[in-house]
């Protein structure tokens, strides 16, 4: 009988928790699902540790993928997945023993969904690092389809060793990209430009464990600007089918950064108009005070100032324009 549930854990040299991360899926109070363990060379005591693991349980499969990076480890175990769903696991996270039952019953409960993640609970390992603490606070305060694809120019909308999908999203429109890019976030929104609905469960099923060696703090892959790149290429897909004056839009920020970053948006063909400004002495931008009634201009957010995007958004808000169909926040 095929196992409902395919998870995927990919892992390099992580000996330190790799033990515990296997223990908390092996824990599941759903039980049918196979755990695809991809080891994407590790020189540690992984493999040992992983080659143990599959002795104790049938329902374990150990992969090797040498192709380095973590889209190869995952796409090894998309390819080798024989569940009708597949549940994303990192290494050195600790899954709730709830959480493949509740994400199941989710997505069975809910044929419109195609793709459910969860909260997290934080914890760090180094001195708290407070704009990841700010990034958690703001993933976990969002859960239904309407508010992934309002908020997904702004971060990865859902963490992604969380995510539980229904395979047939990866045979139809492929699994992660490797590239110069973030490929979680990346694939996140092939999947909404698609017309996938994402949604997320309001209880937190995963602990999210924070090391200095994360591949968000050590891989170029995850700066700003490769963020920005990719949020340029599927904004101007939205862009087409929700932005009234599709192709011209409005930047709101006039500082260097955000001019640099919008160069992103106008390789992608979208035509700045001008940009909008909370200081009156730039004068080759619109004060905020002056914006005209809604309906008369698209404007898209690039601040990334802490705080900014939510000040822009009650801003914008109280002048009647409406997020999705006036504005948009990027950042």
């Amino acid at each position: 009988m095929h196992p409902q549930v395919s998870v995927i854990l990919p892992y390099f040299n992580a000996e330190l928790t790799l033990q515990r991360a296997i223990d908390s899926i092996l824990k599941q109070t759903f039980t049918n699902f196979e755990l695809l363990l991809i080891n994407n060379n590790s020189t540690d005591k992984s493999n040992e540790i992983a080659r143990h693991a599959t002795q104790n349980d049938p329902r374990i499969v150990l992969l090797d993928e040498t192709l380095p990076g973590v889209a190869n480890a995952m796409n090894c175990g998309l390819k080798n997945a024989c569940g009708q769903f597949v549940a994303r696991m990192d290494a050195d996270d600790v899954a709730h023993p709830e959480r493949l039952e509740k994400q199941y019953t989710s997505l069975k409960d809910n044929p419109s969904i195609d793709f459910v993640g969860s909260e997290v609970e934080y914890v760090p390992h180094i001195a708290e690092n407070k704009g990841f603490r700010r990034f958690v606070n703001w993933t976990n305060s969002f859960h239904s389809p309407e508010e992934i694809v309002l908020k997904q120019f702004i971060e990865i909308p859902v963490v992604n060793p969380t995510i539980f999908f229904r395979r047939k999203w990866y045979e139809n429109f492929g699994g992660c990209l490797d590239g110069n890019f973030p490929e979680d976030y990346e694939m996140q929104l092939r999947y909404l430009s698609n017309g996938a609905k994402m949604a997320k469960l309001p209880e937190k099923l995963l602990e999210w464990h924070d090391y200095s060696t994360r591949l968000t703090r050590t891989d170029d892959r995850y700066s700003t600007e490769a963020f920005f790149q990719t949020k340029a290429i599927y904004f101007r897909k939205w862009s087409e089918q929700h932005n009234p004056f599709h192709p011209n839009i409005w930047i709101w920020g006039a500082g260097r950064k955000t001019r640099q970053r919008s160069t992103f948006l106008q390789e992608q063909g979208l035509i700045i108009e001008g940009y909008i400004d909370i200081k009156k002495s730039k004068p080759d931008a619109l004060f905020y005070e002056d914006l005209p009634q809604p309906g008369q201009l698209f404007i898209v957010s690039m601040v990334t100032n802490t705080g900014a995007g939510e000040k822009i958004h009650d801003f914008l808000k109280l002048r009647n324009y409406n997020e999705g169909k006036d504005f948009i926040l990027m950042g």
